[in-house]
């Protein structure tokens, strides 16, 4: 779920049960039901109305801690898991998809939580994949860059209790931070990617069905971001994973090369950022998805790296933006010989329940072939957006 106040994903939280329902010829366990998630449970742990903490799938559990120590056999990794469904003669009647874990308030000690708290910080949550962590950490906030090179003076009692506050940090910048840090920081007018899962939006279903949709295809890689800002000497350019941006163009970071920089030479990025930053805008930004050989298990069958672009913002000098349709991404990238995701639909319309728009994200890849992972689905004036993950590539290559 996705901090409202951060715009960052939690991996967990607490949660009210909205349903308990059975799981055919499973006599030990039942399915609760989390707003569009289901999750096996021990039977009788929990009750329509009760509050737990949701841990969703990709996070990992701190396995030394007693409370997380029967997650030891998973290595801690909370992932989607797969269960046939067979009747009383074995035979198999279907499949039953279980994806987080949920555990009672009581058992984590958190009996005063609310509804809504997340936790991901106070519980020690990371990403189950070790790269995820690494790419979505904070490694280049200029606070950070600036206590990196004074490790003594930071360890510091008194100076550590004003580096936890705003304006201390602020305050301890102007003495001790250099103009390079603010360089290497991620750029403050970026929005980082990390679209909502329709299982965190049943509530705004009906308001989905009142409009039309574009519906892409969600590819499985590395969310990529390239941005210029500004005119003339003040003008600043920079390449970015989800949360870090590039320092080395040499530096692999956690691939094997600097998959960033290489798709922003391969397709000549900066020369199309220039090119679309006229005096009419503060900035240019073009995001995407780069794929391929060694990034993530789902490679389409690639022995190279390719980027697809999802977004082209561009922001005003007032603080606004607009962000492209996919039609009118595509139509603009085309002239620069710049891949876009591939378009599904143009007028797509949002069924009725979570489990109708999960059901549509499966099928196979508009392009290269094999699974695809989901649908990414955004409206005609490019203000609202969520994804469609399909459950079985969950499983196959994340579970």
């Amino acid at each position: 779920m996705l901090n409202p106040k951060t715009n960052q994903r939690e991996l967990c939280y607490v949660v009210r049960v909205d349903n308990i329902e059975p799981i055919p010829n499973k006599d030990r366990v039942e399915s609760a039901i989390i707003n569009g998630w289901h999750v096996m449970v021990p039977k009788n742990a929990f009750k329509p109305g009760d509050l737990g903490v949701y841990f969703e799938i990709d996070s990992k559990l701190d396995t030394s801690k007693p409370e997380f120590a029967f997650t030891e056999k998973y290595h801690g990794k909370i992932k989607t898991q797969k269960f046939a469904l067979k009747d009383s003669d074995g035979n198999k009647v279907g499949v039953f998809f279980s994806q987080g874990l949920l555990m009672p308030l009581k058992e984590l000690g958190l009996s005063d939580k609310s509804e809504g708290d997340f936790l991901t910080k106070e519980l020690g949550v990371t990403y189950a994949d070790p790269d995820d962590n690494k790419r979505k950490s904070n490694s280049s906030d200029k606070y950070k860059k600036m206590a990196g090179r004074h490790p003594k003076l930071f360890q510091n009692p008194i100076i550590k209790k004003i580096y936890k506050t705003t304006w201390g940090k602020k305050l301890l910048f102007v003495f001790f931070g250099k103009k390079k840090d603010n360089k290497s920081a991620f750029p403050s007018w970026v929005v980082k990617t990390d679209e909502e899962r329709i299982q965190n939006l049943i509530h705004r279903i009906p308001e989905f069905q009142s409009e039309d949709w574009i519906a892409t295809e969600k590819r499985d890689g590395t969310s990529t971001t390239m941005t210029l800002k500004g005119h003339g000497r003040k003008q600043e350019y920079a390449v970015c994973s989800r949360n870090v941006r590039m320092e080395n163009r040499k530096d692999g970071s956690w691939y094997d090369t600097n998959v960033y920089t290489e798709m922003a030479d391969k397709y000549n990025i900066k020369k199309v950022l220039e090119d679309l930053l006229t005096n009419e805008y503060e900035f240019v930004t073009i995001q995407g998805e780069t794929f391929g050989e060694g990034i993530q298990k789902r490679d389409y069958g690639l022995k190279e790296h390719v980027f697809e672009v999802f977004n082209v913002i561009f922001g005003y000098a007032d603080g606004t933006t607009r962000r492209l349709n996919p039609i009118e991404m595509k139509k603009l990238m085309d002239k620069y010989d710049v891949p876009t995701v591939p378009i599904i639909e143009e007028h797509f319309r949002i069924p009725s329940s979570c489990k109708e728009i999960l059901d549509v994200a499966g099928g196979e890849a508009a392009v290269y072939g094999g699974m695809r992972e989901g649908i990414v689905f955004r409206n005609y004036d490019a203000t609202k957006s969520f994804k469609a993950v399909d459950n079985e590539f969950l499983a196959k290559y994340h579970g």
